[in-house]
């Protein structure tokens, strides 16, 4: 059984503290790590010195972590800046040597973050590959509630669509396409995985008649990617790749830019939809959602896609203990 996870606490002006209770729903074993003082006045919780400890049911584990402000909801305080990404490098660390099965990590404000602690990357994503010496990471987000699974993996993410055709190259895609084979593998327990490659162009080109990438380079790399024994299709036209027939030919599409490939898995399953990064040496997702300053403190978040996100890293945990 692998040990407890840990739920780091986000940005504490957002909804992360209150959906940290409402967490316990999932049934899995996890710790909350943050400042006690942030979270709802009627959240039942006592602190561990480490996850596995023993809790009443219904009780929220706290590792607790002080910070320099109380939090106000949907107001970020700058001075919480270094207490967040302290949470996220004491999580990293516990990751790291096994005390945790793994992290989830509820939303931060990168506008907060730099402001506060002048905070150099552009998320999540990017820090955590820092924290495990510069792993080569992609993001995917995955379905939880829709048959067949939609798992999708962005090439390129966040940057201007105008700079997507000159950032997408060939070791691009080649990268983007290994480390999702490989973490199929080791996190989905897919041995054999398949995956679907989507055209840059409408109509993956048409022949080059709306773009020559498809046929100029993406064809010829993934013949060779073929004849390197792994499973991959495409480039195929993303506009008939993501309805269930289509989803049930392969396990995961990689996408040549961010909202060709988000677009659909928000459509889909906008609750359940989970933020996974592979590459990591540990296992780490996160709810497919932001802050949500304008509705912290009322009562009104949604902690679906938490419990999700706390439920598949769960059984990710649990794949790379049984390989």
């Amino acid at each position: 059984m692998p040990a407890p996870l840990i739920l780091t606490c986000g940005e504490p002006a957002g909804i992360g503290p209150e959906l940290a209770p409402l967490a316990l729903a999932s049934g899995v074993p996890f710790v909350w790590m943050g400042d006690p003082a942030h979270l709802p006045p009627q959240t039942a919780w006592r602190a561990v010195d480490r996850p596995g400890d023993p809790v009443p049911a219904g009780v929220l584990a706290v590792l607790p972590h002080r910070f320099a402000a109380p939090a106000v909801a949907g107001r970020p305080d700058p001075a919480n800046a270094r207490g967040v990404i302290d949470v996220i490098a004491s999580a990293v660390d516990l990751a790291m040597t096994g005390v945790a099965g793994g992290i989830v990590t509820l939303p931060i404000s990168k506008h907060a973050l730099k402001a506060g602690a002048d905070f150099a990357f552009p998320g999540h994503t990017e820090y955590l590959a820092h924290l495990a010496g510069g792993a080569d990471v992609v993001m995917m987000l995955a379905s939880t509630t829709v048959a067949p699974p939609c798992r999708v993996v962005p090439a390129t993410i966040h940057i201007p669509l105008e700079q997507v055709p000159g950032a997408l190259t060939p070791e691009v895609l080649a990268r983007a396409i290994r480390i999702t084979r490989d973490g199929l593998i080791r996190d989905f327990a897919i041995p054999a995985p398949r995956i679907a490659v989507a055209g840059l162009n409408p109509h993956a080109g048409e022949g080059g008649t709306m773009g020559r990438q498809e046929a100029e380079w993406m064809a010829p790399l993934l013949d060779r990617l073929r004849a390197e024994g792994l499973d991959v299709t495409g480039p195929m036209p993303a506009d008939t790749m993501f309805h269930a027939p289509a989803r049930a030919r392969y396990d995961a599409a990689v996408c040549a830019y961010h909202d060709q490939g988000l677009i659909p898995i928000k459509t889909l399953d906008f609750a359940g939809g989970v933020n996974v990064t592979l590459g990591l040496p540990f296992v780490r997702t996160s709810p497919d959602h932001g802050t949500a300053f304008d509705i912290a403190g009322q009562g009104r978040a949604d902690p679906s896609s938490t419990i999700a996100a706390l439920r598949m890293a769960w059984d990710m945990a649990r794949a790379r203990e049984a390989a």
